[in-house]
């Protein structure tokens, strides 16, 4: 399949260089990802000097990953509350394990002290739901207790109504800790940057064999799977979605991939929204012809139109620019297209998307304040197609914004046209 000639030549060049049918290897060196561990974990307890909170308790399985960078199941761990970590301002970081998985942890630097987590979702618990969430909650209560020298306000990502009601009875104050977590992991270090950008460059190792393999006669199904492929060999973990579509199912948008079988000439799109190696997500789209043809007329005004949104959008962006500027100085999506915009102009990205969200013009009424900061990694987003039209173009870039403007990170390069 690999000796195939590319149709663009540029697109070969992302495949493994030392054979197509080999796994990527990550040459960064263990020491970044330490130095990396290191800066998340500050963010964190920085956010909760802030806050005035004597620990953060996270559940949500991208937090516990951040903060700690043990993993343990993770997509499991998103509908299953088995395991929990507790980061303690001025004190330990404590990581609540999976009865038996608690040898997961050894050599992580950033683990202070291993537990065994007291779980009590309902498939574990069930009728001793109750009795289970007591004993969990004696637990906090007690390093609420012993390191908050009288402050009781305990900030937490996402917990159960029981778990709630449970702590608030021992007298503990609930935090909104997700905002504390959004804004810690809204920043990203150099060693991040380097962490990320290999997992893109993985990605676009997978669109590259997705390319080669966008023929006539294969289904979304088939060529969604090449991703799959190239991030699982090379160390990646999951696909966040399913969003690719051929021709007619391409519009309107958020049609996940199916047995639809392409056509030569049928625009291909789709969003990777990819969590490859180091845990770090690549969230870029592409959209071009299945078998590679000359666009047609319409398929050439829908993609040139895509393409000056993300470049206008791009060449914008800059640190100390407020949502409200940025709204006002990015591309005006034409009437034509307003029925099927997409939802948000930009987005932050990071393990996963991330905050901030800064909506499209028709919609900014409805976003919030806020402002763009140096090192922020956001995506920068089209969709265009007509209402009742055939196809619809998806285009996303990935970016890191500097002081005077943003670096792409992801270069796969867009179609020419």
């Amino acid at each position: 399949m690999l000796e195939k000639v590319f149709k663009d030549e540029r697109k070969k060049e992302y495949l493994n260089a030392e054979g197509a049918d080999k796994p990527l290897i990550s040459p960064i060196p263990h020491e970044t990802l330490v130095r990396a561990r290191g800066y998340r974990q500050t963010r964190m307890r920085e956010q909760l000097d802030k806050h005035d909170c004597v620990a953060l308790l996270l559940y949500d399985p991208l937090n516990t990953r951040y903060a700690l960078d043990s993993s343990n199941m993770q997509l499991w761990a998103t509908h299953n509350a088995f395991r929990y970590a507790m980061i303690i301002n001025g004190g330990p970081a404590i990581d609540f394990q999976y009865d038996g998985a608690e040898h997961l942890n050894a050599g992580f630097e950033t683990i202070d002290e291993t537990r065994t987590a007291t779980t009590w979702f309902y498939m574990a618990s069930g009728s001793r739901t109750t009795e289970f969430v007591n004993i969990w909650a004696d637990e906090i209560a007690d390093l609420v207790r012993e390191y908050g020298g009288g402050n009781k306000r305990l900030a937490t990502d996402s917990l159960h109504p029981e778990g709630v009601v449970a702590l608030q009875r021992r007298g503990i104050e609930i935090v909104n800790g997700q905002e504390l977590c959004e804004h810690a992991r809204s920043i990203k270090s150099a060693d991040e940057l380097e962490l990320m950008g290999w997992t893109i460059r993985v990605a676009e190792a997978g669109m590259a064999r997705m390319y080669e393999n966008s023929l006539p006669g294969k289904t979304e199904n088939e060529i969604w799977a090449e991703l799959h492929y190239e991030n699982i060999r090379s160390g990646g973990e999951w696909l966040e979605t399913r969003l690719l579509a051929i021709g007619e199912r391409t519009n309107p948008w958020f049609q996940e991939c199916s047995h639809h079988v392409g056509k030569a000439g049928d625009i291909l799109s789709f969003d990777t929204d990819m969590v490859g190696p180091y845990g770090y997500c690549a969230d870029v789209s592409r959209s071009w012809t299945i078998g590679h043809t000359r666009m047609d007329n319409k398929q050439r005004e829908l993609y040139s139109a895509a393409l000056d949104q993300i470049n206008q959008n791009v060449g914008i962006i800059r640190a100390g620019m407020d949502f409200r500027e940025f709204n006002e100085r990015a591309w005006q999506i034409p009437e034509r297209f307003q029925a099927n915009r997409y939802s948000c102009a930009l987005h932050g990205v990071g393990l996963c998307d991330e905050w901030p969200f800064i909506p499209l013009h028709p919609d900014f009424g409805k976003g919030y304040e806020g402002v763009l900061e140096e090192n922020m990694v956001v995506c920068v987003e089209s969709l265009i197609g007509e209402e009742g039209g055939k196809e619809c173009m998806k285009l996303e870039t990935q970016v890191v914004v500097e002081r005077d403007g943003a670096r792409r990170l992801d270069t796969f390069p867009w179609e020419e046209i």
